[in-house]
């Protein structure tokens, strides 16, 4: 219990200090004309409330991740508690604020357009490809989630379910952002919010134990722990949680929204350290209801036993049918609205690369309905494939935003290790994950460490290659200037 609680406050100081730094180094100011303003459309460039932007925010970043991810991180002990805090504070909230932050500061350009100005045309074409692919499988994966846990709430057949989600996808991409997204989404996002402090009452004052973050419980704790390092895994399993690329594809919606930049520490890196703590009550809750982390192994290791039936369990179990109903359809609400909104993403991110304009309805619908052809196709895939490929892809895309977060810094003279440490960290993590991971090359572990840590150090180095490039180049501009003025005089 006294991990748990200071896990939550260590979360809220690193908002209160640590956003102070980031947001200084970054040089948010006041008077610059946000996108909103300048570019107001009344479709996707529109001018709303902070407090608005933040609980849309919060629910568009959200979705299953902070709860299914939080569940099965969970079966690793209270060494994932570490993981989301330090994750949040140092990694995800970093990341989810320069992604945001750059857009505003480019036009509200999508990521794949920001990450092109600083790492390059070839890594935009690639981002441009690979977020699309990765906002696909979030939308599949954000339509399934709930679609299995309203069968196992009303026994409505799943197929029809996914196909009622996809109706109201199809209205939420197409209609003005301030129109149902800015009206109907924060009441979902207060709505998981405050269930989410349910869940994390009930646990604390119902006589529960949460597992101490103890020397004998800084290890292993996973059933099968040696198929399941805790590095990688873990930080691949809980990433909405602590740090998630599907964040910078979803900040840009916002970036376009925002009327001045000071809001962004609130609305960009504030929704991060949010989403942490719904991550550290879903994974404490998860770890106490059944009775420890071996127990949750065991019984999460029964036919039929996932995520959205312990979703389901620990609601009925902690809050009453009437508690529990209300927290579900909380933990419904919160992917249905990240999957149309990764949708709706998807549809900017491929108008931007074309240079197409939204304006029109039917140029909407022209890239709308064939990402939905593909998307329900994907549908019909093991559910437990499509959530493995997005993890991993999910923080590759993080890693890169990260890499070019310290780019922009480290070109505008400024301290670039906030986001360069991170980045180093994700590289080993990712690169690491898929030489280890069945879906990936399968190697053994040792191997995999090796060439996963030799990997972020070569970034690294060419980091460091690129900042001297750099400095030559700038010096050898002021030498230049300072020969021309010298002449004219």
């Amino acid at each position: 219990m006294i991990t748990f609680l200071l896990s939550i406050v260590a979360l809220i100081l690193g908002y209160f200090i640590y956003s102070k730094i980031v947001e200084r180094n970054f040089g948010a100011d006041e008077n610059n004309t946000t996108p909103a303003i300048a570019k107001n459309d009344g479709v996707d460039f529109v001018p709303m409330k902070w407090p608005k932007i933040f609980l849309i925010q919060f629910l568009n970043i959200a979705g299953l991740g902070p709860i299914f991810g939080a569940i099965a991180g969970a079966l690793w002990g209270p060494v994932a508690f570490i993981w989301i805090v330090f994750g949040s504070i140092f990694a995800g909230a970093v990341h989810d604020y320069f992604s945001g932050m750059l857009s505003l500061r480019h036009g509200g350009a999508s990521i794949p357009e920001v990450v092109g100005k600083y790492l390059g045309v070839g890594f935009k074409n690639f981002m441009r490809f690979f977020a699309v692919v990765l906002l696909i499988l979030v939308g599949v994966v954000f339509i399934k989630g709930p679609a299995s846990i309203l069968h196992n709430l009303i026994g409505t057949n799943v197929t029809l379910l996914i196909g009622v989600i996809f109706a109201y996808y199809l209205i939420a991409t197409m209609v003005p952002i301030d129109k149902l997204i800015g009206k109907i989404y924060p009441i979902f996002g207060l709505t998981l919010l405050i269930m989410a402090l349910g869940i994390g009452t009930a646990i604390i004052f119902g006589g529960y134990h949460i597992p101490e973050l103890i020397p004998s419980n800084i290890t292993n704790m996973h059933s099968n722990a040696e198929s399941h390092p805790i590095f990688p895994l873990l930080f691949i399993t809980i990433a909405c949680g602590a740090i998630s690329g599907f964040h910078s594809t979803q900040s840009p919606l916002m970036a376009r929204c925002i009327t001045n930049e000071k809001q962004g520490r609130k609305i960009f890196y504030g929704t991060m350290i949010a989403e942490g703590i719904v991550a550290l009550i879903w994974a404490a809750a998860a770890m106490a209801f059944f009775g420890g982390v071996r127990e949750l192994g065991e019984t999460m290791a029964l036919p039929g036993h996932n995520a959205a039936w312990a979703v389901n369990e620990i609601s009925n179990g902690l809050l009453g049918k009437i508690g529990g109903f209300l927290a579900i359809i909380g933990v419904v609400a919160a992917p249905i609205t990240s999957g149309d909104t990764a949708f709706r993403s998807a549809r900017l991110t491929i108008a931007d690369a074309l240079n197409l304009k939204q304006g029109g309805i039917k140029k909407r619908l022209m890239i709308t309905i064939p990402l939905f052809v593909i998307g329900f196709i994907l549908t019909q895939v093991n559910f437990v494939i499509i959530w493995r490929y997005f993890g991993w892809a999910n923080q590759t895309l993080a890693t890169v935003v990260l890499w070019t977060s310290a780019v922009y810094l480290m070109r505008e003279g400024k301290n670039y290790f906030i986001a360069l440490i991170p980045s180093i960290f994700m590289t080993a993590v990712i690169f690491t994950y898929i030489l280890i991971a069945p879906e990936g090359f399968s190697l053994q572990q040792t191997p995999s460490y090796i060439a996963g840590i030799t990997i972020a150090l070569g970034c690294t180095g060419l980091f460091f290659y690129m900042k001297s490039k750099m400095k030559k180049i700038v010096k050898k501009d002021q030498l230049e200037e300072k020969s021309y003025i010298k002449k004219a005089v």
